[in-house]
């Protein structure tokens, strides 16, 4: 059995169970199941079921199992619970996980659960809140283990040993000078393979790779991800030690990142970091309809030329039965060259190549299959209608409206980064605008051309 048919049948065991009434056997089942498998299964439950469910964990598992769940249910959870509950779940999370825990909550809400924490969780909450949103100062935790270089290994391992429970990370250790300045790093490795008597300074690498409280989160993401690291520290404006971000937020911040692309190549929509599919439909209509309305407008532009051409079309009418097909196609080449240039941003693939080459790359590659599929087209365009001329005309547009929708779909994201816009939120519908009513100008200025009209 896999993991995902285990979680499904952990899941309808216990809808099953719950519904009965047999809360026994509902809490042995979760017993030998891994916390994250335990939060998918209740946030499959109906929702009458998840406050149910959650208190059949024992307060370490409730614990574990809380911060693997979505926002909302989390948000959901907190409204049911017992005030005492809240308060143990709340003050034993980790302090990144419960700062973007209360960046999902009201205001009023998030004032009250900062009252109810012990005086060091509240501190180092709301020195995560104090930093700006999507930064390292907000994603980061605070728990670590520093070390003086003046330590010998004996003493640094006596440390980890003592404070390894209070940390989220003790595979990398931060060495800090007395004002906590960050001088070094030691990885555990070096630690148990060197001499029990060897001081910290002697082993530690001096070179740190660092990020800043105000560091972008995805630019943090990528640089753990370049390095391979498993957590990068974080240092204020005097390069003090004040955190450690590691790699399973990362990874949470990658997905973030990978879905709003996604969301937003998809014709605008944003999803804000809220699961799509649990938002209200009405929100959803909402975040949609933006760029429907400039398509719609756009349409009717296209319209708009179409109507002012009639004296050819009048003549040949032949033509209006190819522009789905020209439209269609150059709307489809413009895409695929947005998606390989917003994606080569995100992953940094052409930082060595300047706008204007990357821009020529794909002019390139549009003029390569704009003559590939205007052959095809002229051929069928012949076999349909029965005149050469207006086959030519089709296949000849073909790969004018193939080379400007790949140039337009390369160029337009650079535009929006200059700009200081999302490229993957303005380019789809700007590259629809252009290929639409650009390419059935050079449509018929094509045909009158060719058909001496």
């Amino acid at each position: 059995m896999s993991r995902r048919e285990l979680r499904d049948l952990v899941r309808t065991q216990l809808q099953m169970l719950l519904e009965e009434g047999d809360l026994r056997g509902a809490k042995a089942i979760l017993v030998p199941v891994q916390p994250a498998d335990i939060a998918e299964a209740i946030e499959g439950l109906p929702e009458a079921m998840h406050a149910l469910a959650f208190r059949l964990l024992s307060k370490d598992e409730a614990i574990a199992v809380y911060e693997y769940l979505d926002y909302s249910i989390q948000e959901q959870l907190l409204e049911e619970l017992k005030s005492q509950d809240v308060r143990d779940i709340v003050d034993r999370m980790s302090p990144d996980d419960r700062a973007r825990l209360f960046d999902e909550l009201p205001a009023k809400v998030v004032n009250r659960l900062l009252e109810q924490l012990s005086p060091a969780e509240r501190t180092a909450t709301a020195q995560l809140l104090g930093y700006e949103a999507d930064t390292a100062g907000r994603i980061m935790t605070p728990e670590l283990i520093s070390l003086k270089e003046n330590f010998t290994v004996s003493q640094a391992i006596e440390r980890i040993r003592r404070l390894a429970k209070a940390s989220e990370m003790i595979y990398y250790l931060y060495v800090t000078d007395a004002a906590r300045h960050l001088t070094g790093i030691v990885s555990l490795r070096e630690l148990v393979t060197s001499q029990p008597d060897q001081a910290i300074g002697e082993i530690m690498t001096r070179d740190v790779v660092f990020v800043h409280t105000d560091t972008d989160q995805e630019e943090v993401a990528k640089l753990i991800q370049r390095y391979d690291f498993l957590a990068v520290p974080v240092v204020d404006r005097e390069q003090r030690l004040v955190g450690i971000i590691t790699v399973d937020d990362v990874i949470d911040i990658l997905q973030q990142e990978t879905t709003e692309d996604i969301y937003a190549l998809g014709g605008g929509v944003q999803s804000g970091g809220d699961n799509y599919f649990q938002m209200n439909l009405m929100e959803v209509a909402r975040k949609r309809v933006v760029w429907l309305f400039v398509l719609l407008i756009t349409n009717t532009v296209t319209g708009t030329i179409i109507k002012s051409q009639e004296d050819i079309l009048a003549k040949v009418v032949t033509l209006t039965a190819f522009i789905p097909l020209l439209t269609g196609t150059g709307g489809n080449v413009g895409a695929q060259s947005s998606t390989v240039v917003i994606r080569g941003m995100n992953t940094e693939e052409i930082r060595m190549l300047g706008p204007l080459q990357v821009i020529a790359r794909e002019a390139i590659a549009g003029a390569l299959l704009g003559a590939m599929l205007g052959t095809v087209a002229t051929v069928w365009a012949y076999f349909l209608q029965g005149k050469l001329e207006v086959a030519i005309a089709v296949g000849t547009s073909l790969v004018a409206i193939s080379v400007l929708a790949s140039i337009s779909g390369s160029a337009l994201p650079f535009l929006f980064r200059l700009l200081r816009l999302d490229p993957a939120l303005m380019s789809a519908p700007f590259i629809t605008t252009a290929v639409d009513v650009l390419g059935v100008l050079i449509y018929f200025n094509l045909a009158r051309v060719i058909l001496n009209l």
